[in-house]
């Protein structure tokens, strides 16, 4: 193996970043980082959390939940208990977060189906330079299934099409007829 052309991950000295651009961009960087934490904190540990914080932009950033009220009364005192509309509130954006995660949870899935496809369709284009009549037979039960998909689209595509065409051309000799 020869030499490493690059460093690699090296630790970075924790010291003030003078450089203006690089301040802003290593904040919202960390901000975004730190945010993420939160969210995964609230998800596995069903924590109650708040971050407060102003960039040297003069900016303030926040990160609550479940939401601001519930954080500050239970700070100022842990063992208080919640009014019921601070308990209300809170229910409310547990479960917005919840049907949100879900929601964020099915759209992973879509855009996975999607990278499949767009996937396959380019191995399709691929074996189509070869001759897909000579591939199709090593395609698996899922790719069928995609192809098989794939060609009914194309069919009701090409029928569309061939519907526009006469339309324009009955429309064409319509008006030939009429003298328009």
């Amino acid at each position: 193996m020869e030499g490493k052309k690059t460093k690699g991950h090296q630790k970075i000295p924790m010291r003030k970043i003078e450089n203006r651009v690089a301040l802003l961009t290593t904040f919202s960087k960390r901000r975004a980082g730190l945010y993420k934490k939160a969210s995964e904190l609230v998800t596995e540990c069903d924590a109650d959390i708040g971050i407060m914080m102003i960039s040297s932009a003069g900016k303030p950033h926040s990160f609550f939940h479940p939401t601001v009220d519930t954080i500050f009364s239970r700070f100022q005192n842990p063992d208080m208990q919640l009014s019921q509309g601070i308990r209300l509130d809170t229910i409310t954006a547990r479960n917005k977060v919840n049907q949100l995660k879900n929601r964020l949870e099915e759209l992973d899935v879509v855009e996975d189906a999607v990278i499949a496809r767009i996937n396959f369709y380019d191995q399709m284009v691929e074996v189509g330079q070869k001759g897909w009549w000579e591939s199709i037979e090593q395609l698996n039960a899922d790719e069928v299934i995609i192809f098989e998909a794939w060609l009914s689209d194309t069919c009701s595509k090409m029928h569309h099409h061939l519907n526009q065409s006469e339309n324009k051309v009955s429309s064409s000799l319509r008006r030939e007829s009429f003298g328009v």
